[in-house]
């Protein structure tokens, strides 16, 4: 059953946490939502099997019309695959990779000729590998270099006002704790696999802990599985990794 988690709200900052969207056969994903008074973000709202009852989600906290930025980490199609619905049905822009920006008309090809085929550049943050930060309202997000962790071109996202990173597939678990870790020792194991297979280099993990260690997170939030609130867990996941 679909849920929602709000994982912050003060002071017209909110960033909700979307859940179990995905009916059927299909890797269940997380997405988001981060509000910063009229202004609004999607990080990674995956393909077609959870676009609509994303939207359906996401039309009861904002005006799509007014939707700023969808955020895409890479390129996985549970990550960016709806990219055509989302240029189509809002005036977002699309943040990621200058890497993968390049082949976004892959995923749109039924939007790429004559008037939208002009807009499309228009419409597309292209990221230099550095990341950027990312103009929100009278606040900011930051893109920080997630390379080789997954994705050759991949970014995780850190909001500054609540403190969150939203790391993408770093930290994902298939099989583990759904919502809010609390139990790091049985947990790691779900997670052990993924980062094994699809994060072979000790060096880019070590950097990206780093870099993260400097930030403070109140959080990391991973696209799939459960997400370490606290300082303890914080430091219990980045020690792992």
């Amino acid at each position: 059953m679909a849920q929602m988690d709000t994982l912050y709200d003060e002071n017209e900052h909110k960033c909700l946490r979307f859940s179990e969207l995905v009916e059927g056969e299909g890797v269940q994903a997380n997405q988001f939502l981060i509000t910063h008074g009229e202004h609004a973000a999607v990080l990674d709202p995956g393909g077609d099997l959870t676009y609509t009852p994303l939207t359906i989600a996401l039309s009861r906290q904002v005006d799509m019309q007014s939707l700023d930025y969808v955020l895409a980490s890479h390129q996985d199609p549970d990550i960016i695959a709806s990219l055509p619905r989302w240029l189509m049905h809002t005036n977002c822009q699309v943040v990621t990779s200058r890497l993968w920006s390049r082949f976004l008309p892959h995923l749109s090809s039924n939007f790429v000729t004559g008037r939208l085929d002009q807009q499309l550049e228009d419409r597309i943050v292209s990221l230099p590998d550095s990341g950027a930060a990312i103009p929100f309202g009278d606040a900011e997000l930051l893109a920080l270099p997630a390379h080789f962790l997954h994705s050759v071109g991949n970014f995780s996202f850190h909001d500054p006002v609540s403190g969150i990173l939203f790391s993408g597939d770093i930290g994902a678990s298939m099989g583990g704790e759904e919502g809010e870790v609390t139990d790091f020792e049985r947990h790691k194991q779900a997670m052990l696999g993924f980062h094994q297979r699809y994060m072979a280099s000790g060096k880019a993990c070590r950097l990206w802990a780093g870099m993260v260690r400097k930030l403070e997170p109140t959080m990391i939030v991973p696209q799939h599985g459960g997400y370490f609130r606290g300082p303890e867990m914080v430091d219990a996941f980045l020690r792992w990794l």
